[in-house]
């Protein structure tokens, strides 16, 4: 036994890399892991950098001073955010107040097919069982007003923290972009100099890493702008708050999709019934998913994402139960850097059997 760990040992440790990226490894997981909830806004004004490093270095080539480039492309990207809240949020806000002022009446009608069931399908379905049902979904009901009075109750705080993530952001986002090359130096001053499997997987994680940022946004912005352009013109309810959520759900792969269905299924269904109008949205919204899947995710990923959809749920579970959004958000990222680790490490040990032999 000893020997076989020993013989594991050498083959996987002999290289001062391998134990350089795993020491590596191991202290910015614990690092995450323990300060995340402190943190979070660094995260956040990392994740935008890469997002805006590729303009930044495009004006920068065109000749402009590196501090103007910066200057430009910051100030671009936080007036267009601003302009996207400003004018979706009330929107929003708007068309979610209607949405709850007409659950009630939506419960109504749902409680009134329901106990309906029983008469037209005597065989399949009874009064006990619809009875169950109508319990737990009224129980559940509660649930999620509690949950909704809560947060409600933590609006200040929340309203405080969304202050300092306008404010520090995009002052930690023009210094990551302003000092880049400077805050390498002074990070490889804390690293062994042995770090060649290091650097092998952060060269490539550097690029996969933009490239599925700057993916994933645009795919929320496509599918969000075309989720919405459609409700609207199939006269859809809330066709705003529905197409953000259909532009959201493209964060969680394959999951996100499957639980967004709901809203837009029910409100089609509670406005139009069983019509063709139910149909046609319905369809709408089964194309554009189509497209998103098949079009959309090849063009803007092929080259960042490579990974089997089993492997993706499981990260997105995993990360997502770590660090809940942002874990959800890189989930991808994370699970290709656990590949490109695991790829750089089977390279080094065949070298290393190959020098043995």
């Amino acid at each position: 036994m000893v020997s076989l760990f020993s013989d594991w040992y050498k083959r996987n440790f002999s290289d001062p890399s391998a134990v350089t990226l795993m020491v590596i490894l191991i202290c910015t997981f614990l690092f995450v892991y323990f300060f995340s909830s402190l943190l979070m806004p660094v995260f956040v004004a990392v994740a935008i950098a890469f997002l805006l490093d590729l303009p930044v270095n495009k004006l920068s080539q065109l000749g402009l001073s590196r501090v103007l480039a910066v200057i430009i492309v910051v100030s671009v990207f936080v007036g267009l955010t601003l302009i996207g809240i400003l004018g979706l949020m009330p929107v929003i806000w708007q068309q979610s107040s209607n949405l709850l002022q007409e659950v009630p009446q939506m419960l109504g009608q749902g409680q009134t097919y329901l106990l309906a069931l029983p008469a037209q399908y005597p065989d399949l379905v009874s009064n006990e069982q619809i009875a169950h049902v109508i319990t737990l979904v009224n129980d559940k009901l509660i649930e999620w007003g509690q949950v909704a009075l809560k947060a409600s109750l933590n609006s200040i705080s929340n309203v405080v923290a969304l202050l300092i993530y306008f404010i520090l952001v995009p002052l930690m986002v023009f210094f990551f972009l302003k000092d880049k090359d400077m805050l390498f130096v002074s990070l490889r001053q804390f690293l062994p100099k042995d770090r060649r499997m290091a650097k092998q997987v952060g060269i490539e994680m550097n690029q996969q890493i933009m490239n599925y940022i700057r993916g994933k946004l645009i795919e929320i912005i496509i599918i969000g702008t075309a989720s919405t352009i459609a409700f609207i013109a199939l006269g859809l309810n809330y066709p705003v708050l529905l197409g953000v959520l259909v532009g959201l759900s493209v964060l969680v792969p394959y999951v996100g999709a499957t639980i967004v269905t709901l809203p837009v299924l029910l409100v089609a269904l509670f406005q139009f019934g069983t019509s063709a109008e139910f149909g046609y949205v319905m369809i709408a919204y089964a194309i554009i998913q189509a497209l998103d899947g098949n079009l959309l995710v090849p063009l803007l990923f092929s080259e960042a994402v490579n990974l089997h959809p089993v492997t993706i749920i499981i990260a997105v579970i995993l990360f997502g139960g770590l660090w809940g959004f942002w874990g959800v958000f890189f989930a991808i990222p994370l699970a290709t850097l656990v590949k490109a680790v695991l790829n750089a490490w089977s390279t080094t040990t065949q070298h290393e059997v190959i020098k043995a032999s």
